[in-house]
């Protein structure tokens, strides 16, 4: 019976980290999600259910792009993306939060409660929990909801409440807190549905599945863009060009086999984990495959500058929000404020499945600057036109910096997880000040005039 135990315990971690560290209230209700996840997870009716509701309702399968004119830019590798912000409300957080939802409602919840940051998984749930016919509440940090408020009116659009979070940092880790607390209050008609790869088991394991078939995808849309590369190249003389004669040449250079089935180097920002793990899941046993999880650099690598937790020297294990993974701490425990220009990575932890692949070396982890990532998201809006998330700005920053030093013909993919309109009151200012300043100033005289 205990060696029974033990392997149950197991299976609830990732390595060292993983684990259910819970109050007593709470077990009844992590025992009834483990038994209906584990019901659904194998069930094919369920799945074809979530399928339908991906296709009609998210828009999937998102587009697998060759970013043609910032590759030739950057010199050096191939940069392709992945465009989960063309998804239903502009992020992968929709994957999660639909397939969470069916779940909810087959478990005969009433109402489903969130944490966010950015906002994208708050808009998210509340925009599925509209669509299933569910009471939806939001827990935001005030100071998250000051930068992100245009997520906070599309929440309250789809009917959710919004309920601001004034404790601590008032910010992502802080909202995790806020939604645990409020699930002790009404476990039996709730469903809590975590955003991240993150928190007590069954949660990251839930996430992860739900969040994987951005690879999936990936995997067979990146054999057929490539084979259509190669049947290019095979038509196109410019490729025998110096690298840089054309912007053929660029492109087309190294592309040889058409049969080349996997990229070289896969990219994704990394917060609590649900874009990066969605993205890389299905790629852990191809060892051809490097894989590149970007964390938020700040500004400055001093305690309280960044969110930097497994490359900074502060990140250490612990036991934090119910489950152990690596946080950024002090040498008492305390966890250590954090900054990020993207208030979607501003998190002190990291999903346990992500610490697991990163301490054993699958996973590499960088980090790129607030300025850095600021460049990123011009960049690619001149380039490609596209308006990247501050939070898919870090791996497209990182991906820049990579394909800079890696071989003509070397494939990168990086996720843009979501789409940067959400964050315009935060770059407006720092690219053109006074004209959003200007802007804003004329538009509440407007608005004062008309009330």
């Amino acid at each position: 019976m205990e060696k029974i135990m033990n392997e149950q315990a197991r299976k609830r971690y990732f390595g060292d980290f993983g684990g259910r560290f819970i109050p007593e209230v709470l077990v009844p209700a992590f025992e009834e999600l483990e038994e209906a996840w584990a019901s659904v997870k194998n069930d094919r009716k369920f799945f074809d259910e979530l399928e339908r509701a991906q296709r009609d309702f998210v828009g999937r399968p998102t587009p697998l792009l060759l970013a043609e004119n910032l590759t030739t830019s950057c010199g050096g590798g191939r940069i392709w993306l992945k465009m989960e912000a063309l998804a239903h409300t502009g992020a992968h957080k929709i994957n999660n939060a639909l397939g969470q939802g069916l779940l909810a409602k087959k478990m005969g919840k009433k109402r489903l409660i969130a944490e966010t940051g950015a906002g994208q998984h708050g808009l998210a749930t509340a925009a599925v929990a509209a669509r299933l016919g569910l009471e939806c509440e939001i827990f935001m940090g005030e100071v998250d909801m000051a930068r992100q408020h245009p997520n906070v009116y599309g929440m309250r659009l789809f009917g959710a409440r919004v309920t601001a979070v004034t404790e601590g940092s008032r910010t992502l880790t802080d909202a995790v807190n806020a939604a645990m607390k409020s699930w002790t209050e009404r476990v039996s008609d709730t469903h809590y549905l975590i955003g991240s790869a993150l928190g007590p088991y069954p949660f990251p394991e839930i996430v992860r599945t739900f969040q994987s078939v951005i690879g999936k995808e990936l995997r067979s849309q990146f054999r057929e863009r490539y084979a259509e590369l190669a049947g290019r190249a095979s038509r196109d003389p410019s490729i025998e060009m110096e690298q840089g004669a054309s912007s053929g040449s660029c492109i087309l250079a190294g592309v040889s086999d058409a049969q080349k089935s996997l990229p070289d180097v896969m990219v994704a920002c990394v917060g609590g984990g649900s874009n990066s793990i969605g993205l890389f899941h299905d790629f852990l046993d191809d060892e051809s495959v490097r894989l590149v999880g970007v964390e938020a650099g700040g500004h400055g690598t001093a305690p309280g500058e960044h969110a930097v937790r497994m490359t900074s020297g502060q990140g250490r294990p612990g036991v934090v929000q119910a489950y152990r993974s690596i946080f950024l701490q002090d040498d008492n425990g305390s966890l250590l404020p954090t900054s990020s220009v993207s208030a979607g990575l501003d998190y002190a932890g990291i999903g346990p499945e992500l610490a697991y692949y990163g301490k054993n070396g699958r996973i590499e982890f960088i980090s790129a600057s607030d300025e850095e990532v600021l460049d990123a998201v011009q960049v690619l809006a001149r380039t490609e036109g596209i308006l990247p998330a501050l939070e898919s700005a870090h791996a497209l920053a990182a991906a820049v910096r990579l394909a800079k030093t890696l071989p003509v013909g070397t494939d990168i993919v990086v996720n843009i997880s979501g789409r940067g309109d959400k964050d315009l009151f935060i770059t407006a200012p720092r690219l053109d000040g006074e004209d959003w300043l200007a802007f804003l100033k004329a538009e509440v005289a407007r608005l004062e005039g008309s009330l």
